[in-house]
């Protein structure tokens, strides 16, 4: 198959509904939110992604098989902004790439880093084929510089196939100065919070594999209520094994997941089952990946359950992350690459899923 590539500016989202991908496979449309942020719908024989290609190439709303896979929020729609809370009710940001996490006190950085809502260039869609079938790309530039200080290309893409409710989501990163640079980077994936859903991790549910984060970020009100909860989770996570006590989950609760087991094919593999037996899935590599974060959260301002969010470090903030030896460093020149695989899976799909992760 040949290779077809479009490449996108600003201007074309004015036409509202503009069509510039019709196949019986694949279509693709451009159009501009009521508060005119452009996107970009990607849809496929399962469901369809709408990416914000000119905003961190955020992932705004997600649906496959007729599910909703993105978070419950009061934002309706993405607001023109490079403020994150501004704007927080996405399936999928990219969380760095030189800091990541909540800000501790000794941090100025801003929550998550620069890259969730970084003004981005250079889109472009692209069709081709591998030994798998046919793919449908997105991806977007960011050269992110700054006067005496780092410099680097970050390239995110999103990958879409005709008949899968799975896709793929890479981000690549070049430093291009010369000297070394801080490397923080998360997936940051909300899907919607599924009451009486069930967590499936491929490790026990104990304190030492699913640790929880007894530091309280300052975005978060606390109470004795709360820091006893968290104390109580210290002990046993396990009561968050299905998401049946949803007042377990206001304020929200961050795990740390670790020691966990890799399939033959190098995949690390989690899913949020829902009661009809249909799940949402993330895989993802160690290698690249060398850390995963938990956060659940159910109240009326947000319902989401990003249940597995791999990263390079965890979420203290870039202060306390360095001292713990989680900060990478990219030297001069250097390029680092992720990928996750992430979507809905059908009941049959799920329970073969399942026995991949339970290892049976």
């Amino acid at each position: 198959m040949h290779t077809f590539e479009i490449h996108l500016s600003p201007d074309q989202f004015d036409i509202p509904g503009r069509r510039v991908v019709s196949s019986d496979v694949f279509e693709v449309e451009l159009f501009r939110y009521e508060t005119g942020v452009p996107g970009v719908r990607l849809k496929n024989n399962r469901g369809f992604l709408e990416v914000l290609p000119y905003c961190g190439q955020m992932i705004w709303s997600a649906q496959f098989d007729g599910v909703n896979l993105t978070m419950g929020s009061p934002f309706l729609a993405p607001r023109p902004t490079q403020d994150l809370l501004a704007t927080y009710g996405c399936f999928l940001y990219h969380s760095g790439i030189l800091r990541n996490g909540n800000p501790g006190p000794e941090d100025d950085h801003a929550l998550h880093g620069e890259m969730p809502c970084a003004p981005m260039e250079n889109a472009r869609l692209t069709i081709s084929a591998d030994e798998r079938g046919p793919w449908l790309e997105l991806s977007s530039e960011c050269e992110y510089l700054r006067g005496f200080g780092d410099r680097y290309l970050a390239r995110p893409v999103v990958r879409l196939r005709p008949d899968s409710a799975c896709f793929e989501v890479r981000m690549a990163v070049r430093n291009l100065g010369r000297e070394p640079m801080d490397l923080m980077y998360m997936c940051h994936a909300n899907f919607a919070f599924l009451p009486d859903g069930r967590l499936i991790q491929p490790a026990p549910f104990d304190a030492a594999h699913t640790a929880i984060r007894a530091a309280v970020p300052a975005i978060v009100k606390s109470s004795p209520i709360y820091l006893g909860r968290l104390e109580q989770m210290e002990q046993d996570p396990s009561v968050t094994e299905r998401l049946d006590e949803v007042a377990l989950f206001d304020p929200e609760l961050v795990f740390y997941l670790r020691g966990l087991r890799e399939n033959e094919d190098g995949l690390t593999r989690f899913m949020l089952k829902d009661v009809d037996g249909s799940a949402f899935c993330v895989r993802y590599r160690q290698k690249e990946f060398p850390h995963a974060i938990r956060w659940l959260l159910k109240n009326n301002r947000a319902q989401v359950a990003g249940f597995a969010m791999p990263a390079t470090c965890e979420v203290e903030g870039y202060t306390a992350e360095r001292r713990k030896g989680f900060v990478r460093q990219l030297a001069g020149g250097e390029s680092a690459t992720f990928s996750v695989e992430l979507g809905h899976l059908t009941q049959a799909e799920a329970f073969a899923e399942e026995a991949m992760i339970c290892g049976a």
